[in-house]
């Protein structure tokens, strides 16, 4: 299946979603994602293997741990692109083809530099369907470490890691990065005593008496080729069940005997983390099938479609690998210059974690790291430009794609609340010309802006492919019952001369009593009047639970007389309505209703505002004027 956006997408297939780690570190799986990449810029596709697209591959292979060897017959369906009388696979010359058949014919063929070119028997037409199948064994190269042979305690392993376009040292393939396999089925001969791991869902074992056994996999989504996964030894399964009815998956690990319990006690913790990515991005990409784990002899981690190989089970790791199952695996960014959509969205997945399984103030916690990489250099557009596309360093940089990335994932949250935006998300995730394909930034502002029924031009102009950040200063002048603030800013970079936000200001008083209210922060040097309750307001602090990229904020504060004329709101508290009173004096710009986290509930109400249908609360009014914005609490009974 073939789902091509342009030029850049070459490099991309599910690739993004790389989550190679070493350890919890956090530099490790983004070095290993930056080196996966280096790899990617340098791939070139086999110019041959361009004039089809594969819509099916059944992998007959046979293979034993205590041998570093494979064997097997790969059956590919495929559509031309345009009439065909030959044909052309990527495989390793290594590996030796016994035969080619067409049906029942056998074909001629040579094989030479990793790739065995078909001479067809009957031509395939452009858009009709033709089928190979080619068998074939031998010792895979050991260079590019696709296919290796290790031990654990002892016990042999045979096991794959093909990311990038190392799926023809073991299997002939279409070795592309632009072309899908819509589905495969895998037939895994091993011996009878050996447990066998694929993608999808295991579907059959059958015993031989030669003293082996076929295990069969079935997985129906698009997967690139160097997703495919295989690994043999002595496991130990585990399996845990996740989901809701009916969308109810089983998660299947495949662990060393040596390590299963332990392991056993790190992999408790998948649950919450699918219940917390499901809950808030929708049900698990490939539920009709499986999740799961498999130990494999190398210390790090890859998301391998539907089982991900893991070389340990910490948290974070865990979080990371099922987090691109979502954002990589699901939808891929349809280029470099996109690489925020894949890592930011699963670093901000490894954040939520964070939030929703320790609590609101480790993930304040986790937020000010970000921000305080972030705001380390003063510049950094998180959309790339095209010279930056061809900098692997630059594409993964830990500081800009990650650290603000993830950051600025979250500000749309801020921005939009959490209701908008996660419908937002989710509908792009679900959008069936996006799905198990390839998206572009200005697709995700598509679906947070009809979510929202926002214009979200400024907030992308300025965080995503702007550059900088701002620094706030903060005025503040208050009385027993008002405070008037004056709120400016500067930036770190030329480029983005104000940064419009909402931004969230805490009151602390004497006695430790606190008041919080959300600015709409659209113009530099403007003016706040608020009612406070609070006696004496002693400190006052700038984005207290770090939503917004700054660094570098002041606040200076005085005791004196604030001295302006005070707009009415009766009856408050209110039931049915409330009224607004206006001096005459004033020339009001607007007024609007928000709740206390800054949501706007509605814009533009006037002089009387009907209030049957609000919940029961506390909102806050605000009146702008040319001179300066009032707020005033309003209480719905």
């Amino acid at each position: 299946m073939k789902r091509t956006f342009f030029a850049f997408v070459f490099g991309l297939v599910g690739l993004i979603a790389s989550a190679q780690i070493s350890s919890d570190k956090e530099f490790d799986y983004r070095f290993y994602e930056k080196k996966a990449a280096e790899k990617r810029l340098a791939f070139k596709q086999n110019p041959n293997t361009a004039n089809y697209d594969v819509v099916y591959q059944k992998l007959e292979l046979e293979v034993d741990p205590s041998e570093y060897f494979i064997s097997g017959t790969v059956t590919t369906q495929f559509i031309p692109t345009e009439d065909l009388q030959n044909i052309v696979f990527d495989l390793s010359h290594q590996l030796q083809v016994h035969e080619v058949k067409q049906g029942n014919t056998a074909l001629h063929f040579t094989q030479a530099s990793n790739e065995i070119t078909i001479q067809l028997a009957q031509n395939v037409n452009l858009g009709t369907t033709g089928e190979i199948a080619i068998t074939y064994s031998g010792i895979p190269p050991r260079a590019n470490e696709a296919f290796t042979q290790s031990y654990h305690n002892g016990s042999p392993i045979i096991w794959t890691l093909s990311e990038p376009f190392g799926a023809l040292d073991w299997f002939p393939c279409k070795q592309s990065l632009d072309d899908k396999i819509d589905s495969i089925d895998i037939y895994l001969k091993t011996p009878k005593d050996m447990i066998a791991v694929a993608n999808g869902l295991e579907q059959s074992q059958t015993t031989h008496n030669d003293g082996t056994k076929t295990t069969h996999f079935k997985h129906n989504y698009p997967i690139p080729p160097y997703l495919v996964a295989i690994a043999v030894t002595n496991y130990k399964i585990y399996e845990q069940m996740a989901g809701s009815a009916p969308n109810t998956f089983p998660i299947i690990n495949y662990l060393y005997p040596e390590t299963y319990d332990s392991a056993v006690n790190q992999l408790a913790v998948t649950l919450p983390i699918m219940d917390v990515f499901e809950n808030l991005f929708g049900t698990y990409p490939f539920h009709t099938e499986k999740y799961g784990h498999a130990q494999f002899g190398w210390n790090g981690g890859m998301e391998h479609t539907t089982v991900s190989f893991m070389g340990g089970f910490s948290r974070r790791l865990i979080a990371h690998e099922l987090a691109h199952h979502w954002f990589g695996d699901k939808i891929t960014c349809g280029s470099w210059k996109d690489i925020w959509i894949n890592e930011g969205f699963a670093e901000y997945m490894a954040g939520l974690v964070v939030e929703h399984l320790d609590g609101s103030q480790p993930f304040v916690d986790w937020k000010a790291t970000k921000i305080n990489s972030g705001t380390s250099v003063s510049g950094g557009n998180l959309y790339l430009t095209d010279a930056q596309a061809l900098d692997s360093d630059r594409i993964f940089s830990s500081r800009i794609t990650y650290d603000k990335g993830s950051m600025v994932v979250h500000m749309l949250r801020y921005v939009l609340g959490d209701e908008v935006f996660y419908r937002g998300m989710r509908n792009f995730l679900e959008d069936p010309q996006l799905a198990y394909g390839f998206a572009v930034t200005s697709q995700v502002k598509q679906h947070l802006e009809t979510a929202s029924n926002k214009n979200l031009s400024e907030f992308f102009n300025d965080w995503i492919y702007g550059q900088g950040f701002p620094s706030y200063q903060l005025d503040a002048e208050y009385t027993a019952s008002k405070v008037k603030l004056v709120l400016s800013q500067t930036t770190s970079h030329a480029e983005i001369p104000f940064f419009e936000m909402p931004v969230t200001i805490q009151l602390i008083a004497e006695d430790n009593q606190t008041e919080t209210v959300v600015l709409q922060h659209t113009q530099n040097h403007q003016e706040f009047v608020l009612d406070t309750q609070l006696q004496k307001i002693q400190t006052i602090v700038i984005d207290p639970f770090k939503d917004i990229i700054s660094a570098n904020n002041q606040v200076t504060i005085k005791e004196g007389e604030v001295l302006v004329e005070d707009f009415k709101v009766f009856p408050n508290p209110s039931k049915n309505f409330f009224q607004v009173q206006i001096p005459s004096s004033w020339e009001v710009k607007s007024i609007n209703l928000f709740d206390t986290k800054g949501k706007m509930i509605a814009k533009n109400i006037g002089n009387l505002y009907q209030t049957e249908h609000l919940a029961s609360g506390m909102y806050i009014l605000s009146v702008e004027t040319a001179e300066r914005t009032y707020h005033k609490k309003v209480i719905k009974n």
